[in-house]
């Protein structure tokens, strides 16, 4: 078990946000443990169902080293909407790198995020709770995501991979499209490879942002 009297010690000051940042190698490890098992808790009973007590059992950290990371559960749920955010980013990012062609990009990250949502089925019912628990966090989680796409829409159009129009509509459409496609074949069901659903929709995409004169 990890002393909570010694975690106290890998803690840097607080951050202006309340929470508070690991110094060490050592807290980081324990942080990113409170953070996994509270994914599952979370996931599995609801945030007003999880519970301290089960979280830290989940971690196999002591429960005071909770109050070392966290001052409450609402704290550590908008810290763990926060790292899934991170998460999605991290897991779609490599996937993306080398592919020089903006439709082919957004079909990678459309296939690359429906394999997160088919090994996270828990951020589903996180971040649909935290529009109640944490509504800056669930704002934030939407917003830093369409950002991401609103970006690579731009660079494409501007390198001629996309016809011209507004990435920042454009991105919200394809995020609406990757976050339901994973809701009902990465949560509900994976009985059709990720290959199958993106050749649907892939079409879909190349169709409906090719330049003019260009088909898919």
């Amino acid at each position: 078990m990890v002393l909570a009297a010694e975690d106290a010690k890998a803690v840097a000051v607080t951050r202006r946000d309340g929470i508070k940042t690991p110094k060490t190698a050592r807290g980081q490890r324990t942080l990113r443990l409170l953070l996994d098992a509270a994914a599952e808790e979370f996931g599995e009973k609801g945030f007003h169902e999880a519970a301290i007590s089960r979280i830290t059992a989940r971690a196999g950290v002591a429960i005071g080293s909770f109050y070392t990371y966290f001052d409450s559960k609402e704290a550590l749920f908008t810290e763990l909407v926060r790292d899934l955010t991170t998460q999605v980013r991290d897991f779609v990012a490599p996937r993306l790198s080398g592919i020089n062609d903006g439709i082919a990009v957004e079909i990678a990250g459309q296939a690359a995020f429906l394999d997160f949502a088919r090994a996270h089925k828990e951020i589903y019912r996180i971040i649909d709770e935290s529009e109640f628990v944490d509504p800056a966090g669930y704002r934030a989680h939407y917003m830093r995501t369409a950002d991401r796409i609103t970006r690579r829409l731009e660079a494409a159009a501007e390198r001629g991979e996309i016809s011209p129009g507004s990435a920042e509509i454009r991105a919200w459409a394809l995020m609406g499209m990757n976050v339901f496609l994973g809701l009902r074949f990465g949560v509900w069901s994976d009985e059709l490879a990720v290959e199958e659903v993106t050749a649907v929709t892939g079409d879909l995409i190349a169709n409906g942002l090719a330049p003019k004169g260009r088909g898919a």
